[in-house]
């Protein structure tokens, strides 16, 4: 039905009214008098209820009391003028544009109301039928069980009835046994069978036939349990209990270190009063045993939407909802797993290595989870030592190491953070990288057990005192046995790299680089895999050789240095040693590096030896 069919009617007689209004306004302009009867300005109000109720307007003017011919102009001017006219008239457009915006509401109330009933009417018809289909399965199974009951009374009777068969046909056979027996003329023959026979119709005699039914004739037909059926006609008029949410795939960048944003979709036709969300944290440790489970937490919401909170960070949760109404509970959602946002990684800045072109940042997860990737924040460091900014970031890095390409001569502040599906954990600890310089430590794990390393990692001691057998029983193959010795973590980047090393004269050291790979039981330049430069103190001089595979150029320094610069230039293939004091060339060694090498130190003697890189290499020490 149109909803416009039923109020048009109505609009019309307002109009109609309006149209009259103005005639009669014409009318008192021209003629100066006008038949007044019955006055036909009506005030009109609407209600919920659809009714129009339709009132004396109280700006009309009293009825006539003059001559029946109208009005004489004194009494038209003294009771109604042309303005007050016109407001009637204005405020009458009025009412209509107001009921014309409430038919429209109307008819917007009225599709609304169509599409719940259709709506319901759908459920209904759906409940009518399921209702039918329990009822039709009711039958089939009745049916069912009354051909299976029939079946096997048939089956009784039958074998009742083949086992009397046997019996007749048993005492037939005996019968005619018998007569031939009597008929027989033969004595000697009559005399041998009658014997036998008459012990088989004893024996047959003895036995006793059964004549009663085996099977009870009637059908059990016990009254079928209909109060289901019952109750889903009772539930008819009742609303439904929803159906089971579905729990939204995490989206990224939803969580925190220590909350959870989760949400859920439910069915358009489900009525629903409030949520209900539990959540539990997935531990790989937990026994199988149920009473050791983690506790499950819920928490009651209206929207289909909720943030959890007060969480471990970095950890796996499984979350399920149900939605509650009137009618009752709907069955758990499946459960999803959900993941807060990871631990900070903290940055091992003892291996972390620079130099002019690069820097190697390692770092630890921090986290017992794994994590999906890290991102490297970096941001150059301005000359008031304050932050400019992030620079770059370098992201989907997928271990716990990076190599990142960088200007030479300038300082970074460099930080790093883990990502998972919830999104990036905060930042680490902040570190300063300088580009001026190669920047490396000296890597504990390789240095043998008589050598210490100061905490900051660039300074090794040679003690006098002897350590016992047991401590130099080493099971790490990374560690120097023979040779007392110690390499340093060289960025791997081919290029230039400088470092300086302080020394004594009462030191006998080896000072080079080597090869990750050089043999752990040998001395430092006494194979092809290494190179140094080495001390040696004989009782009439100090003596330097410059070793690789075991040979040494036959060169003399008169002047003993204290502080050596080594220059490594990969690019050039050379090794070059120089007095930093006299900026005096040493030695030069001329080889192609095929791999990455480190920076090695040596002690053939208790002492010392303290390494100074990050420093800007000399002028004179790459011509």
């Amino acid at each position: 039905m149109d909803l416009y069919g039923i109020t048009g009617g109505r609009l019309d007689v307002i109009a109609e009214e309006a149209e009259l209004s103005r005639e009669s306004t014409t009318m008192a302009d021209e003629g100066g008098r006008a038949t007044r009867g019955v006055s036909t300005f009506q005030r009109f109000s609407f209600d919920t209820n659809e009714s129009l109720c339709f009132e004396p307007c109280e700006d009309s003017p009293p009825p006539p009391t003059g001559a029946e011919d109208g009005f004489d102009d004194d009494v038209f001017k003294g009771g109604q003028t042309e303005s007050e006219i016109v407001t009637i008239r204005n405020r009458l457009q009025g009412k209509v544009a107001e009921m014309e915006n409430f038919a429209s509401h109307l008819e917007e109330i009225f599709l609304t109301v169509e599409e719940n009933f259709g709506r319901q009417e759908q459920h209904l018809e759906q409940h009518y039928n399921d209702v039918l289909q329990t009822l039709s399965q009711r039958y089939d199974d009745r049916a069912a069980g009354l051909e299976e009951e029939k079946k096997g009374k048939l089956e009784a009777l039958y074998k009742q009835l083949l086992t009397c068969g046997q019996a007749m046909d048993a005492s037939k056979e005996l019968i005619e046994t018998a007569q031939e027996v009597y008929r027989s003329e033969d004595k000697r023959l009559f005399l041998k069978a009658v014997m036998p026979t008459i012990k088989r119709i004893k024996e047959f005699a003895k036995e006793e036939v059964d004549l009663t039914l085996s099977t009870n004739l009637e059908f059990n037909t016990p009254l079928a349990d209909l109060s289901d059926v019952k109750t889903m006609m009772d539930s008819i008029n009742v609303v439904p209990a929803p159906s089971a949410p579905v729990i939204n795939p995490q989206m990224p960048n939803s969580a925190t270190q220590t909350s959870l944003r989760v949400r859920w979709s439910l069915f358009s036709d489900d009525t629903v009063e409030y949520y209900e969300l539990y959540y539990r944290p997935v531990l790989e440790d937990t026994p199988a045993d149920s009473t050791c489970a983690p506790l499950v937490s819920k928490v009651k919401v209206k929207e289909t939407h909720c943030t959890v909170t007060y969480l471990l960070p970095n950890a796996q949760y499984e979350l399920w909802v149900t939605a509650t109404n009137t009618t009752g509970i709907s069955p758990a959602s499946e459960k999803t797993l959900y993941m807060t946002v990871p631990s900070p990684p903290v940055i091992k800045q003892r291996e972390c290595t620079s130099c002019p072109e690069a820097a190697l940042i390692r770092w630890e997860s921090g986290n017992t989870n794994p994590v999906d990737s890290y991102t490297v924040e970096l941001s150059e460091m301005g000359t008031d030592g304050t932050e400019s900014g992030i620079a770059e970031s370098v992201v989907a890095v997928p271990t716990c190491q990076c190599l990142i390409q960088l200007q030479t001569k300038r300082r970074y502040l460099i930080s790093v953070r883990a990502v998972n599906i919830g999104g990036p954990s905060d930042r680490s600890e902040v570190i300063t990288v300088s580009t001026t310089g190669t920047f490396f430590c000296l890597l504990e794990d390789t240095a043998h057990p008589c050598l210490s390393i100061s905490e900051d990692g660039f300074t090794m001691f040679y003690g006098y005192e002897e350590l016992p057998i047991s401590a130099m029983a080493l099971d790490d193959n990374n560690a120097f046995t023979r040779c007392v010795a110690v390499l340093g973590d060289l960025i791997p980047v081919r290029g230039r790299h400088y470092w300086e090393v302080e020394v004594d004269d009462v030191t006998e050291f080896r000072i080079g680089v080597a090869s990750e790979d050089t043999e752990r039981n040998s001395y430092l330049g006494a194979n092809n895999t290494s190179w140094c430069m080495r001390h040696i103190l004989t009782p009439s001089r100090h003596k330097y050789e410059f070793l690789h595979n075991g040979c040494s150029p036959d060169l003399r320094i008169t002047v003993n240095p204290v502080r050596i610069g080594v220059a490594l230039d990969y690019e050039r293939g050379t090794l070059s040693f120089f007095n930093v004091e006299l900026e005096q060339h040493l030695h030069t060694f001329q080889c192609h590096f095929q791999h990455y090498v480190q920076p090695c130190f040596g002690l053939d003697n208790p002492g010392a030896l303290t390494v100074h890189n990050g420093i800007e290499a000399p002028e004179y020490s790459f011509i």
